[in-house]
């Protein structure tokens, strides 16, 4: 082996001390701007408080702008919070497709609909409950739909001044005990809980008038008057709404009831001064049925 062989090669050992200093360069220079940075931002800093300090202005227009940019973000983490999605969301959903239903529901529906412009989904459920509680009720499901267009004009959260609520206007107060088997008087605002309830308030009031009319007329609690105002329009509506179902042309007149004259009590006879009066008892009165008003007075 010649002595040329043996050397090893200076290039090799001169690449690794070249890197190994462009490393340590690389380091170090890491290292001061690293340190420089730290010791300026903490110069900023310094110079910034004590110029907040000095200057009352400036110090109250960057806490606004702080606070204002905390708010923000608060603002935009609550709307995320808020619109978390909800997959199960669709449960409490009332609806259900028009097109699910029997021919004569269905025409139904779509007539609602358009006449007081609600939706055909919503309107679906209470067109299908409405015939499956007139037939267990022996109503005509047309008269319980008519009734609740003239009540509330379908809107579920209907009030009137007299405090009755929901589709079927039902005196809630009155009527507890029947929502108890719904929850609890919360259940008016339910549409499928008020019309139940509604129903049941109406075969309650026809069977103890006796016929349709009397039913409705004990139903709006009409008192003072003979409620032909009311009757007329809820057999009317009930009339369309039967001929829309049965596919007939829809009628625009309807047989109206005859108004009853409501007569007022006989004022007493005047009493010449000096005249005795023998001592009476009490002037008979009629009693009301039993549970009257069942809706309003």
């Amino acid at each position: 082996m010649t002595a040329h062989e043996a050397t090893p090669p200076k290039s090799t050992s001169g690449a690794v001390a070249s890197l190994k200093t462009a490393v340590a360069d690389a380091y170090q220079g890491f290292f001061d701007i690293t340190h420089n940075s730290l010791a300026l931002l903490g110069t900023v800093l310094a110079v910034a408080l004590i110029t907040l300090s000095a200057r009352a202005d400036l110090r109250a227009s960057a806490e606004e702008q702080l606070l204002g940019w905390l708010l923000e973000r608060q603002e935009a983490a609550t709307a995320d919070a808020v619109y978390i999605a909800e997959p199960s969301a669709i449960d409490r959903v009332t609806a259900a497709q028009p097109g699910d239903l029997p021919k004569q529901q269905a025409n139904v529906t779509y007539w609602l609909s358009r006449k007081y412009r609600v939706a055909p989904e919503p309107l679906s459920v209470l067109v299908a409950e409405a015939f499956e509680v007139g037939e267990k009720a022996k109503l005509d499901p047309t008269l319980i739909l008519a009734v609740m267009a003239v009540e509330s004009r379908f809107n579920p959260f209907a009030q009137s001044p007299v405090g009755a609520q929901g589709l079927m206007q039902v005196l809630t107060r009155v009527h507890t005990d029947k929502y108890n088997d719904f929850g609890g008087q919360l259940a008016a605002f339910d549409p499928v809980s008020n019309l139940r309830v509604g129903a049941r308030v109406l075969q309650e009031a026809v069977k103890r008038a006796g016929s349709v009319e009397g039913g409705l007329r004990l139903y709006v609690g009409a008192v003072t008057t003979d409620g032909s105002w009311y009757i007329n329009k809820v057999m009317a509506e009930h009339l369309r709404i039967q001929s829309v179902a049965l596919g007939k042309p829809v009628q625009r007149a309807a047989p109206q009831v005859r108004p009853t004259p409501v007569v007022a009590p006989a004022l007493p006879a005047p009493v010449a001064p000096g005249t005795e009066i023998e001592a009476e008892g009490p002037a008979p009165t009629t009693p009301l049925p039993a549970g009257a008003p069942l809706t309003r007075s």
